[in-house]
C-alpha cells in the first residue's frame, strides 16, 4: 500500500536530515539529486524543516548562478546538547556535544568510594553540570551513561551487582533528579565499545561480531546481524565468570574469581607479567598498568622499546633482554584469551572477535594474530581477531552515540 502524504512527508524529512548529517550543509539541488526526490518536494521539506527548527541556512555554495539551489542547509547543531558518560569503579569521565555530535567540553575526576555513597555522587553529578556550564548548554536534551554491570532490560535500570560501588546505582537516579529535562540512559560499558567500535573502530565493516572486553573487569558485548544482543536478563556477555581450565577453583554466583576473569583480567595480566620478569626488564614496579606492560611487551618483540610508559627502558636494553620474556608474556597470554574466545566462537560463529579495551589496543596486531594462531588451531570455524581500534575510549565514544541516536530520533521522528 501506498504510504499517506503525513508518512511520506515524514520519511522524506529523515532522509533529508540524515544526509544533512552525515555530508555536512548542502543546496536544495544537491538534496534532490541525493533524495532522487521532485524540486517541489525538497523545496516542501526544506521549508518544513526549517520551519520546525531543525535546519537553517549555513551560507551559499560556489555555484556562480545566485538563488535558492546556491543556499546551503545545515542541521542546527544547538537544537538539543547531549552529555556522555563513562563511570568506573575509580572515577567518571564526562563529554557534552550537540546535536551533531561536536565535542564541546570534557572532563574526569577521580571518586573515592570510601568517601560514601552521597558525595560520590554529588561529586560525579557536579562534575556533568560544570561540563555542560562549559559548553553553553543551559539544559541537556540525552545523557547517555556506560557502566559495569547488568542492565535490567525491562526497566532499562542498572541493577544491584555484588562488588559494584553502591554509587554507581544512585547516580543514574541523581542525575535524573537534577536534570528533570534530560532522558537519562544506561547501558553496559562493554556493549557501549561494541556500539562505538562498529561505528568508528575495529568493527567498521562487520555486522556481526563479539567484542571481548580486556582491562580491569572482563566482559563481552555481542552484535549479531547488526543488532546489540543484552540476553534474557541482560547479562549476555559476562564472559568473566567463564568456567576454564588453568583457575584455582570455581566461580560463584557472586565472585567471578576461578572464572575467565581469573586469567585475564588486569590484576591476573600483571601477576603474569611479573612471572614471565617482564616487570624486572621494564624497570616499572608496582605501578605500571596491565595495559602498559602489554604496550611494552609489543614493542620489545618488535625491538622498538622505546618510548613505552612502564617505565620508558633503553632502547638496547629492551631489544637485547626484553624480547624472550616479551614474547614469553605475550604467547602466554594469548594462550589464556585463546580459552575465552575459543568458547565464543563455538558457541556464537561471530566470524571476528574485536580484542577491546586498553589491553587489547595495547597488544595490537602482535596479540591479536597470536590468539587467531591458537583459535585457528582449536576451531573448525573461521574467526578473524582484530585489535580494538578506540581502546578505552569506546566506552565513551558509544554512550555520546547512543545519546545522539536517541536525541536525533526523537527530534527527526
Amino acid at each position: 500500500m501506498p504510504a499517506s502524504p503525513s508518512t511520506a512527508r515524514a520519511i522524506n524529512d529523515r532522509l533529508a536530515l540524515r544526509l544533512l548529517l552525515r555530508e555536512g550543509p548542502l543546496t536544495a539541488g544537491q538534496l534532490k539529486q541525493l533524495t532522487g526526490l521532485s524540486r517541489p518536494t525538497v523545496a516542501d521539506l526544506v521549508e518544513r524543516l526549517t520551519a520546525s527548527g531543525l535546519i537553517a541556512t549555513a551560507g551559499e555554495s560556489g555555484a556562480q548562478r545566485r538563488g535558492p539551489n546556491a543556499r546551503l542547509y545545515g542541521i542546527v547543531a544547538d537544537r538539543a546538547y547531549l552529555a556522555a558518560l563513562d563511570v568506573r569503579m575509580e572515577g567518571v569521565s564526562v563529554l557534552v556535544s550537540d546535536l551533531v555530535g561536536r565535542v564541546l567540553a570534557e572532563a574526569s575526576v577521580p571518586i573515592d568510594g570510601d568517601s560514601g555513597t552521597g558525595p560520590a555522587v554529588e561529586q560525579a553529578v557536579a562534575l556533568v553540570e560544570r561540563a555542560a556550564k562549559e559548553a553553553g548548554a543551559e539544559s541537556l536534551h540525552t545523557v547517555g551513561i556506560g557502566a559495569p554491570g547488568l542492565i535490567d532490560p525491562a526497566t532499562g535500570e542498572l541493577r544491584d551487582t555484588t562488588g559494584l560501588p553502591a554509587w554507581h546505582r544512585r547516580l543514574v537516579a541523581a542525575l535524573q533528579e537534577r536534570l528533570p529535562d534530560a532522558r537519562v540512559v544506561v547501558e553496559n560499558e562493554t556493549n557501549l565499545a561494541a556500539v562505538a567500535e562498529q561505528r568508528d573502530g575495529a568493527a567498521h565493516d562487520r555486522d556481526t561480531f563479539v567484542l571481548l572486553w580486556l582491562g580491569m573487569g572482563i566482559g563481552a558485548a555481542i552484535v549479531l546481524d547488526g543488532a546489540l544482543r543484552r540476553g534474557a536478563s541482560g547479562g549476555a556477555g559476562e564472559i568473566g565468570f567463564l568456567p576454564v581450565p588453568g583457575t584455582r577453583g570455581l566461580p560463584s554466583a557472586t565472585d567471578c574469581e576461578g572464572g575467565f576473569h581469573s586469567l585475564a583480567g588486569a590484576g591476573a595480566v600483571l601477576e603474569l607479567a611479573r612471572e614471565c620478569g617482564v616487570l624486572g626488564i621494564a624497570g616499572a614496579g608496582e605501578g605500571a598498568g596491565a595495559a602498559e606492560l602489554v604496550r611494552w611487551a609489543v614493542a620489545a618483540v618488535a625491538g622498538a622499546g622505546a618510548g613505552v610508559d612502564a617505565g620508558r627502558p633503553d632502547p638496547a636494553r629492551a631489544a637485547t633482554l626484553g624480547n624472550a620474556p616479551a614474547a614469553r608474556f605475550l604467547d602466554t597470554l594469548a594462550d589464556r584469551l585463546a580459552l575465552g574466545v575459543a568458547s565464543v566462537v563455538a558457541l556464537l560463529d561471530p566470524g571476528c572477535v574485536v580484542l577491546g579495551g586498553e589491553v587489547g589496543q595495547a597488544g595490537g596486531d602482535e596479540l591479536a594474530v597470536r590468539v587467531a594462531e591458537r583459535i585457528a588451531r582449536m576451531s573448525p570455524l573461521p574467526a578473524e581477531v582484530r585489535p580494538s581500534a578506540l581502546g578505552g575510549a569506546a566506552v565513551l565514544r558509544g554512550a555520546l552515540l547512543t545519546a545522539q541516536d536517541g536525541a536525533q530520533g526523537e527530534l527527526f521522528g
